[in-house]
């Protein structure tokens, strides 16, 4: 199957997204889709799960939520992660770069 898989998809009006974390970077920035994940750069350290928090309050800042309405699915203590964001209000450029992949017609 040649068939892009997304890097995030809707659940309702849940974004469910899948992430690549970069801890450690010199600024807090969204990156480009790397296959089936989003490229995410946070400044923290990865100790105890702290870059995954930092992450959380910069993407609740990016899609216009509250940190409580970022999930982290799986992945705390690792750089692959799963997100579930609840009703965000905005989108960042690189989602609105994707296709829906709930229109694609099979």
């Amino acid at each position: 199957m040649s068939a892009k898989q997304p890097f995030f998809h809707w659940e309702g009006d849940t974004l469910v997204v899948n992430i690549l974390g970069r801890p450690s970077a010199k600024v807090d920035a969204i990156g480009k889709p790397k296959g089936h994940q989003l490229k995410v750069s946070v400044t923290a350290a990865p100790r105890a799960g702290r870059a995954t928090d930092h992450m959380v309050r910069f993407l609740a800042d990016e899609f216009g939520v509250a940190t409580g309405a970022i999930e982290v699915v799986f992945g705390r203590m690792n750089v692959n992660k799963q997100l579930r964001i609840q009703a965000p209000t905005r989108l960042p450029a690189v989602f609105k770069a994707q296709p829906d992949p709930q229109s694609d017609l099979f």
